[in-house]
Formats: C-alpha cells, sequence, structure tokens
C-alpha cells in the first residue's frame, strides 16, 4: 500500500474502523491518527502475572477463559431488559473475574460467542473488587486467534505494549493496529521544527519521536520522544500567540498620552488615600501602552479587592483627557450598575459633563444594560454617538449595531473570561478612525503557565498587594454530613453579627426550586469552571426558597431581602441600593454579587450548597465581605461527605486566601480539556503531553523561541510546515479559547 501521506484519509490505514474512530476522537487524517498517544505501556513480560494487585490499578493481562455464564437483569435506571456476562479466568495469580454489561440482547451473544471459555484474550482495565473477587468491568479486549499458541501470541507484542485512550466503541487494540500500519506506510511526515531547534535543544527528528512513542524498546526512548512530541505542542500554540502579537504591534493607532492637568491629574489629587505600589507600577505600564503608537492588548489580573477597577479608570481618564471615549463592557447587569454607582460616586463632579454644578472640564459617565428604558437607551446613546460621554458602561447592550461612538480610544472588559471572542471584536469594531486599546480584567487569578499558554498574545499586569484597609477573611466549611446541626449554629452566627450592627449575604446556587444550579443573570452565561450537577437526588437551595424560610424562621425579626437576575432592573438596582445603605441586613442572593459589589459594612458570608460552586466562583464570592476594615467570615456549607472530590475543593478554599494557589487547586482538579477549550467546543484537546501546571519549563522555552522566530520571518514564509499546522491551529476550535485574551 504504497504512497500514504500524512494528510492521507484516514480510512487508508483504518479500513473498516476509520468511521468509528473519527466519530469518537474526531480524526480524519492518517496524521492526526498518530497524534493519538498512548495513555499507558504494559511490560511484555509482566503481562500474565496477576499479582501485588490494588483498587483502581490499572492491569493489562493475557489469559485462557475458563468460565463464562449469561444472566439477565433489569437495568435500574431503564427499566428495561440487559445483560451481564460473567467471565473468569485461568492466571498465575488471584483469581480474575470479567463482567460485561450489554443492553442489546444481540451484542450480548455475539460477545458470549468471542469471549467462549478455551478462548485466548488479552484483557485490560480498570481493577475493582466484587465477592471478594479481583475483577474488570467492561474491559478492552483482545482475543487471539482460535488455535494460537499463547507463547507465540505473546512474542509477538511489542516488549512495551501500549496502551491507548479509547471508548466503549473504539478497542485500545483497534486503534494500535491502524497506527501500525501507518507508522510502517507513511511515506513523509512534516518536519515543523526549524533545524538550529532540533539542534540547539537536543531533540529527535519527528519520524523518530512518533516511533518511539509508539513502539517504545526502553523507557529511556518514550521518555525522549515524549520530550520532542511536548515541545512540538508548546511551539505551535506559541507561534500562534508569538503572530498575534507581531500583528497587533504592526498596527498604527492614535496614541492617548493624555494632558497636563487634566481630568486624571485633577482625579489624583482627590484621592482619599495613596496608591499602592501595585497599582503605580501598573499604571505607568498601562500609560506608556497608551502613549505607544499601536494598540495596548494588556490582561491585568488580581486578587479581589486589589484595586483594578482603580487602575481601569484612571486609564479611562488618560484617553479621555486625550480627546477619546471609552467602554467597560461588564458581563452581568449588577456589575455594570455596580461600576456606574462607584466610578461617578469617585469622580464626583468631574463626572458631571454638561450638567448644572459640573466641572468646567468633566466628562459625562453614561450606563447602557439590556433592559434599559427606551428613554433610558436614548439617554445613553445619543452622547456616545456624539462623544459627549467620555465614559460608557454597559452590558452586552453595547455590542449592539445602533450602539455607536464617536472615538472610541479604549475598551475595558472586565471578567473577561464571560465573552467570546466575535463579543469583544464586535465591541473594538465600533472605534472609526484607528484600533482601540483594550484592556481585560480578571479577578480570577491565572498561574503563570495559562497566562503564558492561553493569554500570551497579551501583556500581563500583576496586582497581588492588597489597598490598606482589606480585613482577614477567615473561611470554615460547615459539613453537614458529619454534623447537621451545625446548619442551625450558622443562622445563628448571623444574628451574631447582625446585632453588632454588620451586614451578611447568603448565597444559593439556585433561583427557583425548578432551576437549575447556577441559573442566573440573562447577561451572565453559564460559568464554565462550575462542577457539573449532580444526579438530581439532592435538592439544593434556591434563592426564591430560601429568603421567606430565613425571613419567617432563623432570622424572623431581620430585614431580609432577595437579589437574583431574574428580578426587574429596577428592583435589583432597589435592593442594591438599600443593601449598600444598610437598610437590609441580610441579602439572599445567586451569584449575581460575584464580583463588584462593593458593601463596607457586609462582614460575613453563608454559602448554600457550596460545593455546587467552583472554586474561582467561591474566591470571588467571599472577597464580597472583609472590604471595610472589618474582620470577615465566610462559611461554607455543604452535604458533600468527606474525602470526596468536592470536599477537598471546599477545604482548598478554606485552607488558604491566596487566589493565585486556589487558582493551581482549581486546575489540577479540572480536566485539561477544560482548560484549554475543548469544554467550549465539544472537541478533544489539541494537547495529549503537555500540561500547564507541570511544564512551565517547557512553555517558557518554546515562547522565547517562538517569538525570535516571528520576529524574524513574520509570514513563516521560510516555515511552511510551521505555517501550516499554525494555522490548523489558529482556525480550529481551539482558537476560540486562545482567542479569549
Amino acid at each position: 500500500m504504497p504512497g500514504i501521506r500524512w494528510d492521507s484519509k484516514l480510512a487508508t490505514v483504518a479500513g473498516k474502523h476509520a468511521d468509528t474512530i473519527e466519530k469518537a476522537f474526531g480524526y480524519t487524517t492518517v496524521g492526526e491518527l498518530l497524534q493519538h498517544y498512548p495513555r499507558r505501556y504494559v511490560d511484555r513480560d509482566k503481562i500474565s502475572e496477576v499479582d501485588s494487585l490494588a483498587v483502581d490499578d490499572y492491569l493489562t493481562v493475557q489469559a485462557r477463559v475458563s468460565r463464562a455464564r449469561q444472566h439477565p437483569y433489569r437495568d435500574k435506571r431503564t427499566g428495561r431488559q440487559a445483560w451481564r456476562l460473567e467471565v473468569m479466568l485461568q492466571t498465575e495469580g488471584a483469581d480474575l473475574m470479567l463482567t460485561f454489561f450489554d443492553r442489546s440482547k444481540h451484542t450480548a451473544d455475539w460477545r458470549a460467542r468471542v469471549v467462549a471459555p478455551g478462548r485466548i484474550g488479552l484483557f485490560s482495565g480498570k481493577l475493582g473488587r466484587w465477592r471478594n473477587t479481583w475483577q474488570l468491568v467492561n474491559p478492552q479486549t483482545k482475543m487471539m486467534d482460535d488455535g494460537e499458541d499463547t507463547e507465540t501470541a505473546l512474542d509477538d507484542l511489542p516488549a512495551m505494549v501500549p496502551i491507548y485512550p479509547a471508548t466503549a466503541g473504539v478497542q485500545s487494540w483497534q486503534l494500535a493496529d491502524a497506527i501500525a500500519t501507518a507508522l510502517d506506510l507513511v511515506d513523509e511526515i512534516p518536519e515543523p521544527l526549524p533545524a538550529d531547534v532540533l539542534q540547539g535543544r537536543d531533540l529527535l527528528p519527528v519520524r523518530q519521536a512518533l516511533q518511539w512513542i509508539h513502539r517504545p524498546d526502553s523507557w529511556s526512548q518514550k521518555g525522549a520522544a515524549e520530550r520532542r512530541l511536548r515541545f512540538d505542542e508548546a511551539f505551535v500554540t506559541q507561534a500562534v500567540l508569538a503572530l498575534r502579537r507581531s500583528r497587533v504591534e504592526s498596527l498604527d493607532t492614535k496614541p492617548r498620552a493624555g494632558r497636563p492637568d487634566g481630568l486624571l491629574d485633577r482625579f489624583d489629587q482627590r484621592l482619599p488615600f495613596e496608591l499602592t505600589a501595585g497599582q503605580r507600577e501598573v499604571g505607568e505600564d498601562v500609560a506608556a501602552d497608551l502613549a505607544a503608537g499601536h494598540p495596548m492588548h494588556r490582561l491585568l489580573q488580581g486578587e479581589v479587592g486589589s484595586g483594578k477597577t482603580l487602575v481601569a479608570l484612571r486609564a479611562m481618564l488618560r484617553v479621555v483627557d486625550s480627546g477619546g471615549q471609552t467602554a467597560l463592557l461588564a458581563p452581568t447587569e449588577v456589575l455594570a450598575q455596580q461600576h456606574f454607582r462607584s466610578i461617578t460616586a469617585m469622580l464626583g463632579d468631574l463626572a458631571e459633563g454638561g450638567m448644572l454644578g459640573g466641572d468646567a472640564d468633566a466628562t459625562s459617565v453614561v450606563l447602557l444594560t439590556g433592559s434599559s428604558s427606551t428613554a433610558a437607551r436614548r439617554e445613553a446613546m445619543l452622547p456616545a454617538a456624539s462623544g459627549e460621554a467620555g465614559i460608557v458602561i454597559g452590558t452586552h447592550a453595547l455590542l449592539e449595531d445602533k450602539v455607536q461612538f464617536a472615538d472610541l480610544g479604549l475598551v475595558v472588559v472586565d471578567e473577561q473570561h464571560r465573552f467570546g471572542v466575535e463579543q469583544r471584536a464586535a465591541l473594538t469594531s465600533k472605534a472609526q478612525e484607528s484600533p482601540p486599546h483594550v484592556l481585560v480584567m480578571t479577578a480570577t487569578p491565572i498561574p503563570r503557565t495559562v497566562a503564558m499558554t492561553v493569554f500570551g498574545d497579551l501583556e500581563t499586569s500583576t496586582l497581588a498587594e492588597l489597598p490598606a484597609g482589606r480585613a482577614p477573611i477567615q473561611t470554615n466549611v460547615v459539613a453537614l454530613d458529619e454534623h447537621p446541626a451545625w446548619l442551625t449554629r450558622a443562622f445563628e452566627r448571623i444574628r451574631e453579627e447582625v446585632g453588632k450592627g454588620h451586614q451578611v449575604y447568603v448565597v444559593c446556587p439556585r433561583i427557583g426550586a425548578g432551576d437549575t444550579d447556577n441559573a442566573d443573570d440573562p447577561d451572565d452565561p453559564d460559568d464554565p469552571d462550575v462542577p457539573p450537577a449532580d444526579d438530581g437526588k439532592r435538592r439544593t437551595a434556591s434563592v426564591e426558597e430560601v429568603a421567606p424560610m430565613l425571613a419567617d424562621g432563623p432570622l424572623e425579626g431581620l430585614r431580609v431581602e432577595a437579589l437574583h437576575g431574574r428580578l426587574a432592573p429596577d428592583r435589583k438596582d432597589e435592593v442594591m441600593r438599600a443593601f449598600a445603605a444598610g437598610d437590609v441586613d441580610v441579602l439572599v442572593s445567586t451569584t449575581v454579587i460575584e464580583v463588584g459589589v462593593d458593601v463596607a459594612n457586609a462582614t460575613m458570608m453563608v454559602i448554600l450548597d457550596a460545593d455546587r460552586f467552583g472554586v474561582s466562583q467561591l474566591h470571588q464570592l467571599r472577597g464580597r465581605v472583609g472590604r471595610g476594615g472589618l474582620p470577615g467570615l465566610c462559611l461554607l456549607v455543604s452535604a458533600a461527605p468527606a474525602a470526596t472530590p468536592a470536599r477537598e475543593r471546599l477545604d482548598a478554599v478554606a485552607a488558604t486566601t491566596d487566589g493565585f494557589e486556589l487558582s493551581r487547586v482549581d486546575l489540577r482538579q479540572r480536566r485539561e480539556g477544560d482548560v484549554l477549550g475543548a469544554s467550549q467546543s465539544g472537541r478533544r484537546s489539541s494537547l495529549r503531553l503537555l500540561h500547564v501546571l507541570e511544564h512551565e519549563d517547557v512553555i517558557a522555552e518554546a515562547r522565547e523561541v517562538a517569538g525570535r522566530l516571528v520576529a524574524g520571518d513574520p509570514t513563516l514564509a521560510a516555515h511552511p510546515v510551521l505555517s501550516a499546522q499554525v494555522r490548523r491551529l489558529a482556525e480550529s476550535e481551539q482558537a476560540e479559547f486562545l482567542d479569549r485574551g
């Protein structure tokens, strides 16, 4: 079968299995199949040993079937007839049972014929225990031909047997056979790395690396192959990001250097506190970016309460002093309204441009949200279009075609992970004369490796220092599984806090009884970091049920109000203003108060069903307390049993207030595909061997090499193979996540 190419159709090597492989993994070419690397390897010489077993170990064993019995049963989940095949193996060690479950009688009968007594097979799966017997459930199976000698069959296996990521429809052995055919027949494997990079880093050629990753004779060969292919993954990703940085730097835009004695200088003179060292340093970096002749593209990350909004406001005032306008895009109406209130309060008469009593040099600040009335929309859109409004704050409503700006010079995106590429592009495209500067902010700390891998086309600034006046926050897990009575004590603790003259948040994962977890503000898309819903047996707390229960029960006599995304905008604003004014003791809310809400007198938060929230959400939520110099308390109420992943997540949040450490905890608990966008696209991550927490040195090295290469060859004209791989990645669904910066 001569003439197999890297881009040949999958069927040329996978035959009748091509369709099922494509359906399972999305692969359509030989090259994509060759990048499906083994998950683990089994020593051929130990493949018949069944000893030193432990639950959850992966076992691969070759053995003869001694007994097989089929049992019909009723599937409790579907209520339909199903079949269970129990198989006992003859092994050199402990008894080992295989159990196969099939819903179709046809499939069950076929399996019983295949895994019949007397036949020899290769079986692989995760070990469990059932009725004091070691068991593999639905193991991957490869049966030997009848009459084939066991020793001969073992001799035909490679020294290190590769076990591939597989599915119910595609066995590891089917993948191994197709990959072996591809390795033998593919004519030429394109080499993406320049020769000097290969030699300078002592990396294997790509063909050798692929041979050794799929057919290693030793662990050292496997390690050398992984080192080369891991660098490939980092290098191609960093080349995409380096090209994006290069394109931004090649654009011309209007410098926004500000002016002496302008709004920014006057605002700084009025500040009742000193800027932190971090705020001053980041402010200088932003000022230099704004004064340059190409668009700023900067990520500003910082702990909850570190003062990112103040940094952004000073940047906005610098642009207004330069004759331009700014737009602040927020993910929810509550946050947009909070930004509007806090910015107008900080500016005072400097925000009253054109108004009686306003400062002579003042600008105008307007608010536009999806539920704004027709009159309110007109009052916001006209000043934006005329240029009268220097600062325009809003939600997704800012993205509408009819919203126009006279001279949009700066776009600030708050909580950038809530917005996609197209949404951000829709706003930046409203700049009439030249590309605007872009500042994206997040209070969700990002490990350095993720910043380099995902936000590598942005300059990154970090605010780690908290302003003076921020008090420590004590966080405790209220473990209802072990101590059900602690919930009563939590409600008593709320009364005590209110008795001291303070205010309290109670956070619920749902709005109403029939809602899914975290269903909230229509302007607030589902958070991809939230754990998947449970099996429905446990009813999680909802605002509409908890608020009246507390008001009529354990918190009777206190002023309790409810807040969630389905309230009318005027009502939401009324409740938040009342809470900020101290007219509400306890605010029962969903995550609409997650970011931006700043009530100095709020000192306590109780998060019900806290295991229904992600690590970053919990960290953000508790940042709403302890903001007025008073110590804060956060209680994480959960029925999750001890030692479960959910409880471990809560214990980690309770153990530290370091958001950057928590971001690493969060990343460890989530699949790599989630980090790199596969959860959004529904496809597998393009990274197989590169792990962003473990391979910081590889990512940093690839970033430096890719940056140099792109600087010398901005179109990659001299590197056509690399250019093709970069183009494929940039055009893939993976790019949706890479573009999120």
